[in-house]
């Protein structure tokens, strides 16, 4: 139980995580002083030296020689005759360094050593760790799968530092094996009982965002801007880009010959469908840029609310809903407005509104939710799809087509 064996443990320590040569001698230093203080209570007479590359560490005491018979601190003060057993050249008031051998503390002291040194650099370890990935955050990582529990995947980068993927950061779709190579973004790192919690995601737009930055260049090098990004992972999302060159064409650079750019992304979100939109400070344009593919008749805004009317024809209200209202729910999310869609009236048909007084109006806004606005618009749609698409009941429904066809009768 030497002083070289403890070096060259802690040597091979520093070369598994990777702690530096300043920050280890610190450590070893203030271990040894520490140990010092407890044997002798001080360390101001002592020079601990250390050399990492060696493997040596020594540890000098200065006492000061006095006459025999004198000495009232045993540490601080050495006889003249103790003092000629080292050199017999030695006189009164001079200074003598002695070494002082590791295993003189004792083994009880050395043991207690050696656990506060490996406490000392597990500790070191956790605050690098920390720092290293709270630089990461909102980057891309790679690692891999080590195991997959119901609530979270535990992922290891190539350090073998462990990272967090919790089941709500996660594609709906996204499905790992242990072994799996995994990419997602480093989204937080906190401090759970005194370690480092990393949390990936792979449902944060930011994770979209740096997918673009990889596959296309133009976004990369700042020529073209994503202005923000909406996501319902797995399933569809929507970028606007802005271009500051004219005769870069953003939404084609980023979907690339043939899709071959967006593709990658596609692909690495589980088959999510992503629009990508040119950006516009012009409202109106901007939502019905954000509807597409619907072709939009009119729009009306309310400022002061944040709420748009969107009319359309009635063979475009399905394309602005879209499917499960996906398009819907991201255009709002992306403009910022609430949006509800309209059909046009034609000269024949009456709006639902103007049933109020034979009409519950319950009734008529869970119409209005499926996209029926019209007398027509709810006569189009077959009674058992009414019941299906709304929470209304049977009977309910019978007697609305009954007042909306004697309108027409």
């Amino acid at each position: 139980m030497d002083n070289l064996n403890l070096i060259s443990n802690f040597a091979e320590f520093k070369e598994l995580k990777n702690i530096d040569k300043s920050t280890m001698i610190g450590v070893l230093e203030d271990v040894f002083r520490h140990l010092l203080i407890k044997t002798y209570e001080t360390d101001e007479n002592f020079d601990v030296i250390i050399n990492p590359e060696k493997g040596d560490l020594e540890i000098w005491r200065n006492r000061q020689i006095v006459e025999d018979g004198q000495v009232e601190n045993p540490n601080r003060q050495i006889s003249l005759t103790d003092a000629r057993k080292l050199d017999p050249t030695y006189e009164v008031g001079e200074e003598v360094a002695d070494e002082i051998k590791l295993d003189s503390f004792g083994r009880r002291a050395v043991l207690s050593l050696r656990q506060n040194l490996a406490s000392r650099i597990l500790d070191l370890e956790k605050a690098n760790l920390y720092e290293k990935y709270k630089e990461k955050v909102g980057e891309i990582v790679t690692g891999e799968v080590y195991q997959v529990w119901k609530k979270e995947v535990l992922v290891l980068d190539d350090e073998d530092n462990e990272l967090i993927l919790p089941k709500s950061e996660q594609i709906p779709s996204d499905f790992f094996r242990k072994g799996d190579t995994i990419r997602a973004i480093v989204s937080k790192v906190e401090m759970r009982n005194n370690t480092p919690a990393i949390i990936l995601s792979r449902t944060a737009p930011e994770f979209l965002e740096r997918l673009f930055e990889l596959e296309v260049p133009e976004i990369f090098d700042g020529l073209i801007t994503i202005k923000k990004i909406v996501r319902i992972p797995g399933e569809r999302a929507k970028v606007a880009v802005e271009s500051y060159d004219e005769r870069i064409d953003p939404v084609g650079a980023c979907v690339g010959m043939k899709g071959s750019r967006i593709y990658s992304v596609v692909k690495e979100l589980r088959n999510e469908n992503i629009d990508v939109v040119n950006w516009t400070s012009n409202t109106q344009l901007l939502i019905q840029r954000a509807l597409n593919p619907a072709k939009i008749s009119s729009i009306h805004l309310d400022e002061g609310k944040k709420t748009a009317s969107v009319y359309l024809k009635p063979s475009e209200v399905s394309l602005a809903i879209g499917k499960g209202g996906l398009n819907i729910r991201l255009a709002s999310m992306l403009t910022g407005y609430d949006i509800d869609v309209y059909r046009e009236v034609e000269e024949e048909d009456v709006a639902l509104d103007e049933f109020s007084d034979e009409i519950d109006q319950w009734i008529i806004d869970q119409l209005k939710a499926i996209g029926c606005d019209t007398a027509k618009s709810v006569l189009e749609i077959p009674a058992e799809e009414l019941a299906r698409r709304t929470d209304l009941e049977d009977e309910t429904i019978r007697e609305v087509i009954g007042i909306l066809k004697a309108e027409f009768e």
